[in-house]
């Protein structure tokens, strides 16, 4: 038999009994459903994650203290602030990859202006900070190197610092006062919102290094330095070239461990993808236990209308079909139930994910390779579990099937 006559011959059948094969194919629905909205779920939330990494800033480098050890002891990591400043003056000097590199003296203080005040984080840094962030200003200007030798009181806040401090008023050119030192507003960055961990980007203040280390930490041990590559195939000499610097500016011999970290972006991109990947593996598998159902209901099914069809199938093989003939026809019949089912399957999950993610504010991502597998793994489902009974039908006698009643 051709296959275009199969699938017409399937489909005659699923049309004679439409209730039966709607509730036959509810479960490779609903299985298809819930793995399409939990894949897009988990590849929305991969994406966005790529997206906040990459928002970090261009090739950065993460420098921040390592453990410590006491009499015997380990302390963690950043248990002692193990980074100075002489290191960022070394790796400026010296770095051949390395295109930028700031200080990151972080503090968190009460921020007092005219219309309002909020509590936020303070972060010190250089010039080259605005460059490795990769970050804009929507209003105004960065501080420059001139404010940073001066140890001038300028800042640069974020667009929520911005909108709790002035709301619809020009920030830019306004006094605040951190930790009763106060300071001058000359730029407001563009919007980068949430980071990877949920933080919000925007929700921070930045003024020059010198004068955080001054007026607001008073220490010169630095928590973090951040520095950048000339291109994403440099950060690997980059890092190398970074932890050899540090190491002889912390006087470690060639034995010893270092008492810093160095990462880049890419290691906390693998990192956050390696566990939202899974997760998802997680929900599809949880997801696809309604698939082993529906294709239990295709087994079912078909063998109750083998049953039903077995004067049907004793006509066919007296008339001269063979078993493979018989074979054909009724796995056809649920390979065409599992593909419709997973058809259906797939638009109501494209829809179940739109509508989930309109409503809760959730990224979801279906792409095309997934759409063909589930359509794919449908029809797999169909034959799988269509076999046997195309297997009792074609093996049945010719004579035994003619007086079934």
């Amino acid at each position: 038999m051709k296959i275009l006559t199969l699938v017409k011959l399937a489909l005659q059948a699923i049309r004679k009994n439409k209730m039966r094969a709607s509730l036959t194919m509810l479960g490779i629905i609903i299985g298809v459903a819930a793995v399409i909205v939990m894949v897009a779920i988990g590849s929305g939330a991969r994406a966005r994650i790529s997206a906040q990494i990459n928002n970090l800033g261009t090739n950065m480098i993460v420098i921040t203290p390592g453990s410590a050890n006491t009499a015997g002891v380990s302390q963690g990591a950043q248990a002692f602030p193990t980074l100075s400043l002489d290191d960022v003056t070394k790796i400026r000097a010296e770095a051949q990859y390395v295109t930028g590199v700031s200080p990151v003296v972080v503090s968190r203080s009460q921020v007092v202006a005219q219309l309002g005040n909020w509590r936020t984080t303070i972060n010190g840094v250089d010039t080259d900070y605005q460059t490795i962030r990769d970050w804009q200003t929507a209003d105004g200007a960065f501080f420059g190197a001139d404010d940073v030798r001066g140890q001038r009181a300028v800042a640069v806040i974020g667009h929520t610092v911005a909108q709790r401090l002035f709301g619809d008023n020009e920030p830019v050119g306004q006094d605040i006062q951190i930790a009763k030192s106060p300071f001058k507003i000359v730029g407001v960055l563009t919007v980068k919102g949430q980071t990877a961990s949920g933080n919000d980007s925007d929700d921070v203040i930045f003024v020059p290094y010198t004068t955080a280390a001054t007026r607001l930490n008073g220490k010169n041990r630095i928590p973090q330095i951040v520095a950048s590559a000339g291109s994403q195939q440099d950060i690997p000499a980059a890092q190398d070239e970074i932890r050899g610097l540090v190491r002889e500016s912390h006087r470690l011999a060639s034995g010893d461990e270092d008492d810093f970290t160095v990462r880049n972006q890419t290691d906390l991109a693998q990192a956050a993808e390696s566990s939202t990947t899974v997760m998802t593996m997680l929900l599809a598998a949880i997801a696809s236990i309604s698939l082993l159902v529906g294709g239990i209901g295709i087994m079912n099914i078909m063998l109750v209308s083998v049953t039903e069809r077995t004067r049907e199938i004793g006509i066919r093989l007296a008339i001269g079909a063979r078993g493979s003939d018989v074979l054909t026809q009724f796995l056809v019949e649920s390979i065409v139930m599992g593909i419709l089912g997973g058809a259906i399957g797939l638009a109501a999950g494209v829809a179940g994910a739109k509508v989930l993610g309109h409503f809760t504010g959730w990224e979801t991502v279906i792409s095309p390779m997934v759409m063909l597998i589930a359509i794919g793994f449908s029809g797999a489902v169909g034959v799988f579990f269509g076999y046997y009974p195309a297997r009792k039908a074609a093996a049945m006698n010719p004579i035994q099937a003619l007086r079934y009643e």
